[in-house]
């Protein structure tokens, strides 16, 4: 689905990623992204989407480089993204700013996404008076909407309680499952990321640490060293 050859990204002087390779498989897998403060998750993630120009490396999508596309022209071909901060309609209804995006996407098969986002009870509620946990859940419906097949999520669970991250993370896994979708997650709450991904990469001052499965990370004594002694 998603290819990331010696990608570099710099602020100034700052190297945010120094030659990142990366795999990302594809229908029906969750990939999590994790390490310290600093790492380069969100500039990853802001490269891929388009929202950052690399200095250096190559982005292939579905086998097609995509460096120097626009975030436009991926989301028309079925890229998604969903943000640290919730980007929601506060003063429409959880229906209306659904329908609103599903019109312009042409995208008239929505129940799915409702009924797996457990949205049902909140649609004719005003987004900005239900609960924030509420609220990050219609905000990943939103990405959804136009059936993508790569969903990017930058920390999805920011501000909300690990119970409440962890039950995201569910409804996201059982809903790209179902519809064949590739997503990649970044965030903190790394025992949601180990509970739910299927494949864990962790960065580290900007480069790749190491890529695996929930258990072979947990024991990398690399990863330790560098993000889960530290976090424990």
């Amino acid at each position: 689905m998603l290819e990331i050859e010696k990608l570099s990204v710099s602020y100034g002087t700052v190297q945010a990623l120094q030659e990142v390779d990366l795999k990302i498989a594809g229908a029906g897998v969750l990939h999590g992204v994790i390490g310290p403060n600093g790492a380069g998750k969100s500039t990853l993630l802001d490269a891929v989407s388009g929202r950052r120009r690399p200095t250096a490396g190559a982005i292939r999508y579905r086998g097609e480089n995509i460096t120097r596309r626009s975030v436009a022209w991926r989301r028309r071909r079925g890229m998604a993204r969903s943000f640290q901060r919730t980007n929601i309609f506060q003063d429409l209804t959880v229906r209306e700013q659904l329908a609103l995006v599903a019109w312009r996407l042409r995208d008239d098969r929505v129940e799915d996404v409702i009924e797996v986002m457990d949205l049902g009870d909140y649609l004719d509620e005003k987004a900005g008076r239900i609960a924030y946990g509420v609220q990050r859940r219609v905000d990943v419906a939103l990405a959804l909407i136009g059936r993508p097949q790569l969903l990017l999520m930058d920390e999805p669970g920011a501000g909300l309680s690990a119970e409440e991250t962890l039950r995201l993370f569910e409804h996201v896994r059982e809903l790209i499952r179902e519809r064949g979708i590739a997503a990649v997650v970044v965030e903190h709450d790394v025992d949601a990321v180990f509970a739910c991904c299927g494949v864990v990469t962790v960065l580290d001052l900007g480069r790749h640490l190491a890529t695996g499965a929930p258990a072979e990370i947990r024991a990398d004594k690399r990863v330790i060293t560098a993000y889960l002694g530290s976090a424990a």
